[in-house]
């Protein structure tokens, strides 16, 4: 199953609006990213931000379910919009 872009970037601007959210995470972010408080609002509607924002919560099982809860979404959404994003198609080695 795919999604359309539309519905990934609708995903990804949840996803950065939920990270702003939650403070304790959001200063992970900023610190791993080296991302300001200014850069993140002027790249919300960015699909590459966006997309480093999924690239970001699907470090942790627990983000991903957290986020997917909060939004009601499937916890396969995630990756889903992600691959539907810039960069987030299947790296293919052969």
């Amino acid at each position: 199953m795919t999604i359309s872009q539309d519905r990934a970037e609708t995903i990804g601007i949840q996803a950065v609006a939920w990270l702003a959210a939650n403070d304790e995470l959001f200063q992970v972010f900023t610190g791993a990213t080296g991302a300001s408080e200014a850069d993140f609002r002027a790249s919300v509607s960015d699909p590459d931000f966006q997309g480093s924002v999924l690239d970001f919560l699907m470090m942790d099982d627990a983000w991903v379910v957290a986020f997917c809860d909060a939004q009601g979404l499937g916890y396969d959404m995630v990756m889903m919009a992600r691959q539907a994003l810039p960069g987030g198609g299947q790296v293919h080695w052969t």
